[in-house]
């Protein structure tokens, strides 16, 4: 009873702000992390996984009959991705950021050496072109270097800002290493060529160092001088025709280049509200290429309607606003700017998916995170979930936590 009255005292009298000031706020440890965030990162992440093997099976099965193959066989092959995957987000989630901080370097150099070995000319053994482009390295397992190059981009990206932020007042000295890191990457990027990822990891870079405290006129201005060298390699070829499609003549009888968005289009068109029924999509059957990848957005959205393909965006537009929580109680700048890159890179790729699914865009090639197939970014997407719930074990006890652990 004492100890009660004196506890009202203390919420009514002059010392109530005080008590306040000096108890920090603490947040519940999940075994996840603190806060009820990495719970939801996993269980967002997982039902998208889960979602993802489901809509692959319907839209894969026609294209692997047809192709001799058993009706299960790219959602048995994704699955194995997704066991690996799921390890190495546990692996990513145990190891401290602090090691990435210092592998950084080590990892990014590593990833320019598979792009290069892409893009030699005596290499089409194991690099061989598909499609017209060379994207893929072959050595008993198949992956795509363009995929591991963005975790690596971001992980180098945070590491180096943090150094630099006191100098990104000048565009020399605060943004030359940079530009000059990113451009070797992206340069190797477009040689394969993939121009999407090659926009996708600069904006992924630019805004981790926006976010870092380099001034976003200094991006717009490098915009408008890299402006004539970007718009020929934009707007020319195939590209000319999908921008055409999409910005003068939009749902006009497609041709070429334009073929596939037209056939996207009519898929989600004929969705509706509920969509025509799981395995009840008719444009898997040879009028949508690519429909277990670079459309299965379409696919969603005949097979599951509105209804599916809003519960999508909302599942993906929950998981960067739990990466932007988590990054605004992480323990120090590097794990802030790793979060933040985080939710960019799963953000863009995306929605630039959904946007290319919707006529937004032209054709990208940019796979639907969690949910299209492809081992790579599946895997690559899994241990970027990783690093991010290894800030969140890192948050700090309290709020005010982050004031003494601040060391850059």
């Amino acid at each position: 009873m004492r100890a009660a009255r004196h506890r009202r005292r203390l919420r009514s009298g002059p010392w109530a702000v005080d008590v306040a000031a000096r108890i920090p706020r603490s947040l519940p440890e999940t075994g996840l992390g603190r806060g009820w965030e990495p719970a939801a990162i996993v269980f967002i992440t997982v039902s998208l996984l889960v979602f993802g093997l489901i809509t692959l099976h319907s839209a894969s099965s026609v294209m692997a009959q047809q192709g001799d193959l058993p009706h299960y066989h790219y959602v048995a092959r994704q699955g194995i991705g997704v066991m690996i995957g799921l390890a190495i987000m546990v692996v990513c989630a145990c190891v401290p950021t602090e090691w990435w901080r210092q592998m950084a370097h080590h990892i990014l150099l590593a990833s320019i050496l598979l792009l290069v070995i892409v893009v030699l000319p005596f290499t089409e053994a194991i690099a061989p072109s598909i499609n017209g482009a060379r994207r893929w390295l072959r050595l008993g397992i198949t992956v795509q270097p363009s995929d591991l190059a963005k975790l690596a981009v971001l992980v180098w990206t945070a590491t180096v800002a943090v150094r630099k932020r006191e100098y990104f007042h000048s565009l020399g000295r605060g943004l030359a290493p940079f530009l000059v890191a990113w451009s070797v990457v992206l340069v190797l990027v477009l040689l394969e060529p993939d121009l999407s990822t090659a926009l996708l990891i600069a904006a992924m870079g630019a805004t981790i160092v926006v976010v870092a405290g380099a001034r976003p006129a200094h991006f717009v201005f490098l915009g408008l001088l890299a402006a004539p060298f970007i718009a020929p390699a934009v707007t020319s070829g195939y590209r000319r025709s999908r921008w055409q499609s999409i910005l003068l003549e939009p749902g006009t009888v497609p041709d070429g280049a334009t073929y596939q968005s037209y056939q996207s289009l009519v898929a989600i068109g004929s969705g509706g509200v509920t969509g025509v029924g799981f395995g009840e999509g008719r444009q898997k059957f040879g009028f949508l290429p690519e429909a277990h990848n670079d459309f299965i957005f379409a696919m969603i959205g005949e097979e599951w309607g509105l209804v599916g393909a809003l519960a999508v965006i909302l599942c993906y537009v929950a998981l960067i606003a739990m990466a932007f929580r988590v990054a605004r109680r992480a323990r120090n700048l590097f794990s802030e700017l790793l979060a933040i890159g985080i939710g960019t890179l799963i953000g863009l790729q995306a929605f630039l998916h959904i946007g290319v699914g919707l006529g937004v865009f032209p054709t990208t090639g940019l796979s639907l995170p969690f949910i299209s197939f492809g081992r790579t970014n599946l895997v690559t997407m899994l241990a970027a979930v990783g690093i991010l719930l290894a800030v969140a074990r890192e948050t700090p006890e309290g709020r005010t936590g982050r004031a003494a652990t601040e060391g850059g």
